[in-house]
């Protein structure tokens, strides 16, 4: 009976020590299934992504409680789209990131200390306010991918094709969110 050569890579990872956690544990099985192993600057360019996905969630849950004015249920309703979908391309990309041997970071501290969105304000905000608020927010995370797309695309065009499906909602939610403060014929 033949035996079997195990050959064992081993990934390194930066640490990244914050309250209450240790950084990364490695298992005994990790990395069994031997597949593409993603960069430390995929998992970079890929984590920044994450991170935004996450905040557009938080701040359009945020956006959701607080909104209010004229028209506030459709201003209400549309929120509840951004974030349903924020959400799902979240997951999209941690899991991407898994597939990929690369440890997704999602953790609160994590995200409010590396997110490119602006903060948000607190308390009520009226519709028309709000509505550019997330337009903001929306085109902010756009940005990020597109920032990244590049990069990605030359190492995993699989993780850009994600990007793409993502940049193409995001932006056609900026799209019809911001059209509730325009006036027909006039331009930003």
């Amino acid at each position: 009976m033949a035996t079997a050569e195990k050959t064992t890579t081993k990934r390194t990872s930066t640490n990244r020590s914050a309250p209450g956690g240790s950084g990364p544990k490695t298992t005994r099985r990790q990395n069994a299934e031997q597949g593409f192993v993603a960069s430390k600057q995929l998992d970079e360019n890929l984590q920044a992504v994450l991170v935004d996905l996450i905040e557009l969630g938080i701040q359009g849950k945020q956006a959701h409680w607080n909104v209010v004015g004229r028209n506030f249920r459709d201003t209400h309703l549309q929120l509840d789209e951004i974030i349903e979908a924020s959400r799902e391309f979240s997951d999209t990309v941690a899991e991407r990131m898994r597939a990929l041997h690369a440890v997704p970071d999602g953790r609160s501290d994590i995200v409010a200390e590396t997110t490119t969105l602006p903060e948000y304000p607190q308390g009520e905000i009226d519709t028309s306010e709000t509505i550019d608020l997330i337009t903001v927010r929306l085109e902010a995370t756009v940005a990020t991918m597109r920032r990244v797309h590049d990069e990605v695309d030359d190492e995993d065009p699989t993780s850009a094709d994600i990007l793409h499906a993502v940049i193409e909602k995001l932006e056609q939610f900026a799209w019809m969110i911001s059209s509730e403060n325009r006036t027909a014929g006039k331009t930003r």
